[in-house]
């Protein structure tokens, strides 16, 4: 089996920072995880490039909700993309859509021609388009580097025969990053099934933080309630131990 990439979904700078520390391929940067990844904070994606040379792809998406953005959203996009360019972010992961679905062809190519040199990534935006083809000929025409995809099913394992037929439908013009619920053991298989070259995944251990011990009645997540004295961080030994399995 060829070499495989392995890109880490990453939350925060700390998440990066461990993928680095476990030979990860890249990251991408976010922040909220849970809504599925907004646009890092410049501070976080700073401090990543301080303290690795990992590349770092960085989300820009605004808000959770949908991808078709107002004037105000996409120009903060616009305003965020800049920024993180400036502050060495090596590529940028978005993903535009009209309101029926279909890409947004004129923002993405903004996107692609303010990126310049660096890569560019249309993310899972791309598995709620009604033609995946059609969808694919648009983001080949305008030069995107590559796609995130779960083959338009909630996971990957569900959509393998799909990720393959996309592997073959883009036939090298444009590289297919499966992402959406894998987990290690089935890393292998996912490669060996569609032909692809690389995954997006999370690999997430327990960290705990007491401080908030002192009144358990307290809760700052809203309705869901989650508990306040730990959090998740990226696992740079299951990292590792990933990537010597799949070299």
């Amino acid at each position: 089996m060829h070499k495989v990439k392995i890109e880490i979904c990453s939350g925060s700078a700390a998440d990066a920072i461990e993928a680095a520390k476990g030979n990860a391929t890249r990251v991408e940067l976010c922040s909220s995880l849970f809504l599925g990844g907004l646009t890092p904070s410049i501070g976080s994606l700073q401090s990543v490039k301080k303290h690795t040379d990992i590349d770092v792809m960085a989300m820009v998406r605004p808000r959770e909700g949908g991808f078709c953005y107002t004037d105000v959203e996409y120009e903060t996009v616009l305003l965020d993309a800049v920024n993180l360019l400036q502050h060495g972010a090596d590529g940028l992961v978005f993903g535009f859509l009209h309101q029926d679905g279909t890409i947004d062809v004129d923002k993405t190519a903004e996107l692609v021609s303010l990126a310049g040199d660096k890569e560019t990534c249309f993310h899972r935006a791309f598995d709620v388009v009604s033609d995946w083809k059609r969808a694919l000929d648009q983001l080949i025409e305008i030069g995107v580097t590559r796609v995130l995809t779960s083959g338009l099913m909630p996971q990957v394992m569900e959509a393998l025969d799909t990720i393959k037929e996309m592997v073959d439908y883009a036939d090298g013009r444009i590289e297919i990053l499966p992402g959406g619920g894998i987990r290690p053991p089935f890393v292998r298989h996912v490669v060996e099934m569609t032909g692809v070259d690389q995954v997006h995944l999370t690999l997430h251990r327990l960290a705990y933080d007491r401080s908030t011990g002192g009144n358990s009645a307290i809760h700052f997540g809203g309705a869901l309630y989650p508990p306040e004295d730990r959090y998740k961080v990226t696992d740079a030994e299951a990292v590792k131990r990933l990537i010597e399995e799949v070299k």
